[in-house]
């Protein structure tokens, strides 16, 4: 993995390419709703990213954080019965991170390849805890796209499904 702390990776990804982006410093969020409060944003805006173990794999999805992750329609693109989220000592031993401050990003970022629901596509800006949970950034979709790589497919289900 590349130098640095995560934040500090993400901020040096957004420099390099002169992707402008807000930044904020809240008390710690656990919780999507807690993050959609501390940025005054809908919870819409925001990018839950979730890492999965998919056929031996650890892959990171990502869905509006309004919506809840769709677990069949993620066996059913990959041909398999079995997924798993990251417990949190994988999750840390791979990335440094606790549950609740992973952001939206693949390589250079994080080591994972990324799958994008369109949900995410239906907002003008994205939110994300960015590699803590005190802190936040804010951009663009169009320019969140220009930094990432995903594959994008259906994988999320309304809050209440």
């Amino acid at each position: 993995m590349e130098e640095g702390t995560v934040y500090q990776r993400i901020k040096a990804l957004l420099a390099e390419r002169g992707v402008p982006y807000r930044e904020m410093h809240h008390p710690p969020t656990r919780t999507s709703e807690e993050s959609a409060r501390a940025r005054g944003e809908e919870m819409a805006v925001g990018g839950k990213a979730l890492v999965l173990m998919v056929k031996g794999e650890f892959r990171l999805f990502v869905l509006s954080a309004a919506l809840k992750l769709d677990s069949r329609k993620i066996k059913d693109r990959f041909g398999t019965r079995k997924l798993r989220f990251a417990t949190r000592e994988e999750l840390f031993e791979m990335t440094a991170l606790e549950p609740g401050a992973v952001p939206p990003f693949g390589p250079p970022v994080l080591p994972f390849r990324l799958h994008l629901d369109p949900s995410i596509l239906r907002n003008d800006r994205i939110a994300f805890n960015a590699g803590s949970l005190t802190d936040s950034i804010l951009l663009s979709v169009p320019d969140y796209l220009t930094l990432v790589e995903p594959e994008i497919f259906d994988f999320s289900a309304e809050a209440g499904d």
